[in-house]
């Protein structure tokens, strides 16, 4: 087993993201199995509040999906007032997602793929049309 490695969030998940008044959701779900347990350690409510406190964002919850290797946040107070009185560009709050995907967190080397700015998600597809999987 390789050491660990610091590396963005997106290199080993995906996430969607959705909102409902001022509060949005973001889910981050693995590409991986090996991934989640990573996932569940490095992504932790306190780092996601910290990471959208500019925005406002006065509570985060965190909810586990263990079967679908997902997390799924709730953050309070994260529109500005909501999709209808915010100012934003992105009132939606999809862009969000991209934002918690660079979160840097410690990963282990070999779960990481090979080649720069390629996903694990990438990887894992590419091996199993090739009928390897790891």
């Amino acid at each position: 087993m390789s050491g660990l490695v610091r590396a963005a969030l997106h290199r080993i998940a995906h996430a969607r993201s959705g909102d409902k008044g001022n509060r949005q959701n973001i889910s981050v779900i693995a590409y991986r199995p090996e991934a989640w347990p990573v996932i569940l350690r490095e992504v932790t409510q306190e780092r996601v509040h910290a990471l959208f406190r500019h925005r406002g964002v006065t509570a985060v919850r965190r909810y586990e999906l263990p079967r679908l290797m997902a997390l799924n946040f709730v953050l309070d107070d994260a529109l500005e007032g909501g999709v209808n009185a915010a100012l934003a560009l992105d009132s939606h709050g999809k862009t969000a997602s991209f934002r918690l995907l660079s979160l840097e967190i410690d990963v282990p080397a070999e779960l990481l793929p090979e080649r720069p700015g390629e996903t694990a998600g990438a990887l894992h597809q590419t091996k199993q049309k090739m009928g390897g999987l790891t």
